[in-house]
C-alpha cells in the first residue's frame, strides 16, 4: 500500500507565488539605512578629525611651554616661578581645550539627533507605503484565489 507523498516544495512555491513580496520596499529600506549610516559616519569622522586637531595643538603648546620651563635659570627662585607659570598656563589651556571638546560633542549630538529624526520620518513613510502596497497585493491575491476556487 504505497501512498503518494505530497510535494511540499511545489505547494510552498504556489503559496509564495500567490502572495508576492515587494522587493522594491526592501531595497528602499536598505538604501535609506545605508544613507543614514553614511551620514552618521561622516559626523563621527568629522568629530574625530577636529578632536585630533585639538589634541595635536594642545600637545605642541605643552611641549613649547615645557621647553621654556626647562631652560637654565640664574636664580633658584626663577625655577619656582617657571613651574608656577607653566602650571597656570597649562590649567588655562586645559580649560580652553576641554571647552572645545565639549563644543565638538555638542555638535555631534545635535547632528545625530537631527539625522535620526529625519531617518525615522523617512522610514515611517517607507513602512506606511510598503504596508499599504502589501495590503493591496494581499487583497488582490486573496480575491484572485477566491475567484479561482469558484
Amino acid at each position: 500500500m504505497a501512498t503518494k507523498q505530497q510535494d511540499y516544495t511545489a505547494m510552498m512555491k504556489d503559496m509564495m507565488g500567490a502572495f508576492p513580496v515587494d522587493t522594491k520596499a526592501m531595497e528602499d529600506a536598505f538604501k535609506t539605512q545605508a544613507t543614514l549610516s553614511e551620514k552618521l559616519s561622516g559626523v563621527a569622522l568629522e568629530a574625530a578629525e577636529k578632536s585630533a586637531e585639538i589634541s595635536s595643538a594642545w600637545t605642541k603648546d605643552t611641549i613649547a611651554k615645557m621647553a621654556e620651563m626647562s631652560k637654565a635659570k640664574a636664580e633658584p627662585a626663577d625655577y619656582a616661578k617657571a613651574m608656577t607659570d607653566f602650571a597656570s598656563a597649562s590649567a588655562e589651556v586645559a580649560a580652553e581645550n576641554m571647552a572645545a571638546y565639549a563644543e565638538i560633542a555638542k555638535k555631534v549630538q545635535m547632528e545625530t539627533v537631527e539625522l535620526l529624526m529625519a531617518a525615522g520620518k523617512d522610514m515611517s513613510e517607507d513602512a506606511t507605503a510598503a504596508v499599504k502596497k502589501a495590503t493591496n497585493d494581499a487583497t488582490a491575491a486573496a480575491k484572485k484565489a477566491t475567484a479561482a476556487a469558484k
